[in-house]
């Protein structure tokens, strides 16, 4: 009977020290990913949000743009200014190209 008892116990330890490391892990993981959660919300600032120069203005019907709209690669955003020079400032771009009036277009 001892016997038995012995080679039942013996060939469920490894079984069991299995399920030990498995949960001692388990809590390990969740432990680190909680403290890399609590430290990202710390560390994590907007770093690419600066405030506009002042070229950033209204208008009625569109709503918030930035830059100057006149220009051909003007995104027509109330974010980036245009696709060659999102940063700006417009005044003195080298890129700047004045946009064709819709009218221009029509004429023969």
């Amino acid at each position: 009977m001892l016997r038995t008892f012995l080679v039942i116990v013996i060939g469920f330890l490894p079984s069991l020290f299995s399920l030990w490391v498995i949960r001692k892990n388990y809590l390990r993981t969740r432990l680190r990913m909680r403290q890399a959660a609590m430290n990202f919300s710390v560390v994590r600032r907007p770093q690419n949000i600066r405030q506009l120069e002042g070229d950033r203005y209204y208008l009625e019907g569109v709503g918030y743009l930035v830059g100057d709209i006149s220009c051909k690669f003007n995104a027509r955003s109330g974010y980036i200014r245009c696709a060659v020079n999102p940063n700006g400032p417009c005044q003195g771009c080298r890129y700047y190209e004045p946009r064709e009036l819709a009218d221009s277009e029509h004429k023969i």
